[in-house]
């Protein structure tokens, strides 16, 4: 049966390599539809867990893991050799900065190395890491047509961004459109043979160029946009108006304006980093990306800035940052989740116990984490605690804080995402926002 069959019938064998939060649902969307799928990481860990039903993941329900286990359709490995039988290979690996603030894809480089052992006539081999224009075509083609195969009649490449938005009740892998270009036109009809099967819609364009800079074009919209209204909260800041009341009203037009709102800094696995792949891509063409590194800066000096405001908060009550006892509350990148990848909350307590601070966190989504070798364990929420800390400072605004609770115990509160702007009373005079 050719592949094209073989996808269209639901009968090809896929493979997903990287069982993180992009794997892992894909994984058990090809599943669910049909497909007999392959997870293959190299975290032993995460493979005992599936073999266990045990989601790992917040956003994958573990009787959806369970179901698709259980009826043989999803299995996961360690071992690279079951591509041996595989038709469809999908690439799902990180793709972090490294500390010079390069591109890292020395993950997918990693894969591919793996997988081209393996390589056979008529394969699909899809990459879905968030990578710079050109890594499917200049760095990943390479190493499979080494083998003598040609692409687009041998085997097929092709790039399709991840577009998971983690927490999102709305907007899941499968009803998120879906964006494909194929090293060739064929390439990407393979690729978007597969998508129809799963996703609710496909958008094919036409190259892997292009839909590399789909995936950083979002991004970026979203690291200036941000950037944008932290600098307009600074502004603000320094003429006395309240920046959260001007966006409220300029959202309010009906066209032309998207509120974004000022934070304590960015964080997660894609708006930090993403727009820096496009501006490290454009400067190898001699094109400097000034709103990009302008807003990278702008967002980058906020945890600065946070840290700035707790000392003014503290001044007001004659009280120095050195010495003084400061609860964070949420630690997590971005609220409802579980995940403190870049988040700005390490690089401000970091900041804070510079300065002498003694700091805690409360977070009910991380009980604990190690940053810089130290180990932190999160503290009870309740009123004893609460009153003990001479300040307490909201880096994540999650659903489940009792910010009744909070306001009426704390002594000082620094709000960087305005949380308990619903709190009314007089402990208000209490709270200092961005």
């Amino acid at each position: 049966m050719k592949l094209m069959d073989k996808i269209k019938k639901r009968k090809a064998k896929c493979a997903v390599v990287g069982l993180g939060y992009v794997g892992l649902p894909l994984a058990i969307e090809l599943a669910k539809v049909g497909y007999q799928v392959i997870g293959i990481d190299t975290d032993s860990k995460k493979v005992q867990a599936i073999h266990k039903k045990r989601s790992y993941i917040d956003d994958v329900k573990n009787q959806d893991l369970q179901q698709v286990v259980r009826n043989g359709k999803l299995r996961a490995t360690s071992d690279y050799s079951v591509l041996k039988g595989v038709d469809v290979v999908n690439i799902c690996v990180p793709t972090p900065l490294r500390k010079t603030r390069d591109p890292d894809i020395s993950y997918i480089v990693e894969a591919c190395n793996s997988i081209v052992r393996y390589l056979q006539k008529n394969q699909l081999i899809i990459l879905e890491s968030t990578t710079y224009p050109g890594t499917t075509e200049e760095a990943m083609l390479p190493i499979f047509e080494a083998t003598g195969l040609k692409v687009g009649r041998d085997f097929y490449l092709a790039f399709s961004p991840e577009r998971v938005d983690p927490a999102n009740p709305k907007y899941k892998t499968n009803n998120i459109p879906k964006v494909v270009g194929g090293i060739t036109p064929y390439c990407t009809k393979m690729a978007i043979a597969l998508y129809n099967q799963v996703m609710k819609k496909v958008v094919p364009v036409s190259s892997t160029r292009v839909a590399e800079t789909v995936k950083l074009l979002e991004n970026t919209f979203r690291s200036v946009n941000i950037g944008l209204v932290n600098e307009i909260a600074l502004m603000c800041s320094q003429m006395n108006i309240n920046v959260w009341e001007v966006i409220d009203a300029a959202a309010t037009k009906p066209f032309g304006f998207m509120p974004f709102y000022p934070g304590p800094g960015l964080g997660g696995h894609c708006i930090p980093i993403d727009p820096l792949y496009l501006s490290w891509k454009a400067r190898s063409f001699g094109f400097e990306t000034r709103f990009i590194e302008l807003a990278d800066q702008v967002n980058s000096q906020m945890p600065q800035y946070v840290v700035h405001l707790v000392s003014e908060a503290l001044n007001t009550e004659r009280k120095s940052i050195n010495s003084s006892k400061i609860l964070i509350l949420g630690v997590t990148y971005k609220k409802d989740v579980a995940d403190v990848r870049e988040s700005p909350a390490l690089h401000i307590i970091e900041l804070l116990r510079g300065k002498g601070a003694k700091v805690a966190y409360y977070d009910p989504y991380i009980s604990e984490f190690v940053y810089k070798r130290v180990k932190f364990k999160s503290i009870k929420l309740n009123k004893k605690n609460l009153s003990s800390y001479d300040c307490i400072l909201v880096i994540t605004n999650h659903s489940n804080y009792n910010n009744k609770l909070i306001v009426d115990n704390a002594k000082l509160i620094v709000d960087t995402r305005n949380a308990l702007k619903s709190i009314k009373g007089k402990k208000r005079r209490k709270i200092i926002t961005l």
